[in-house]
């Protein structure tokens, strides 16, 4: 089972929308399950799981992950092909944003396109690198910086441009024979706050602790 894969195939990215089987796939991304046994968890009749599991699996979603017998029945273990699934843009090939369509380096849209075609470009990789059983050779930074003022971040963000754009200019080479291409994306956006979790008091507690 992989950590995370991507979905390239729309009947495929539409079968993991569908609200029952992704419950499926959740289930199955914990541990190998039979239609019996994903009846009870989900509240529907097994015939029922048996038909959304068999989308699944056309699909290369899940897998069989063993058999076993109860009674007179051999009874199939699935399995999710993955922890977790991400939809590559190329699921929607027709209308997947286009970075190069226009450049504007402080535009947030600009930005998640960017990001969606680095999805598709690592699923695509990812993918081939499986079928030629070969490793692939990536590099990610992530990291949370809190800037004083407006100001601070726009000298950031200027350091930063001039460091990395230096660093293009020392080690590319155009003419270099047997070289291979790497794109590099830096992106900088504001941290998205997580919800917070602590319960509320009521009315009781707040007269008791005040």
């Amino acid at each position: 089972m992989w950590d995370v894969t991507v979905i390239e195939d729309s009947a495929a990215a539409a079968v993991s929308l569908d609200p029952t089987r992704s419950r499926l796939l959740a289930e199955l991304a914990a541990g190998p399950a039979s239609a019996a046994m994903l009846a009870g968890r989900v509240g529907l009749p097994r015939q029922k799981v048996n038909y959304h599991l068999k989308a699944l699996e056309r699909h290369g979603l899940i897998e069989l992950a063993g058999e076993r017998r109860k009674g007179n029945v051999t009874e199939r273990l699935m399995r999710a092909t993955a922890s977790s699934y991400v939809i590559s843009p190329l699921a929607l090939a027709a209308v997947q944003p286009d970075p190069a369509g226009f450049r504007d380096q402080l535009s947030a849209r600009w930005l998640l396109a960017l990001a969606a075609r680095l999805v598709g470009d690592v699923g695509t990789l990812i993918t081939g690198a499986v079928k030629a059983r070969k490793r692939l050779a990536t590099y990610a930074l992530d990291g949370e910086v809190r800037f004083a003022s407006a100001a601070d971040r726009a000298a950031f963000v200027e350091e930063l441009t001039q460091g990395v754009g230096a660093l293009i200019a020392k080690y590319h080479d155009e003419d270099a024979q047997g070289g291979r291409d790497h794109r590099i994306v830096v992106a900088l956006h504001p941290t998205v706050k997580t919800p917070d979790k602590t319960p509320e008091k009521t009315p009781e507690a707040i007269e008791e602790s005040s």
